[in-house]
């Protein structure tokens, strides 16, 4: 095995074993239910599809105020009880 070749496989080799360690502790959140902070909820990526310039976006619009005006009224009605 030629000199440079052997530099390039063990320089291989040794960022593998550095970076194993990292991937093994990387994983799991998804399982356990956690999820990045900084990810939007399905309420806010609507709200962001329904401003854009695409066929439908209105329609998105109107049925999110649809959805919070229902939930208003349930929020309503189960104060009254």
């Amino acid at each position: 095995m030629p000199a440079r070749r052997r530099l390039s496989f063990l320089s291989l080799a040794g960022a593998f074993f550095i970076l194993l360690p990292g991937w093994g502790c990387s994983g799991g959140r998804e399982e356990a239910g956690e999820v990045d902070p900084d990810t939007l909820t399905r309420a806010q990526k609507d709200s962001l599809l329904s401003t854009m310039p695409v066929p439908g976006a209105g329609a998105v619009g109107k049925a999110l105020e649809a959805s919070e005006k229902a939930r208003a009224r349930a929020e309503q009605h189960d104060t009254l009880g």
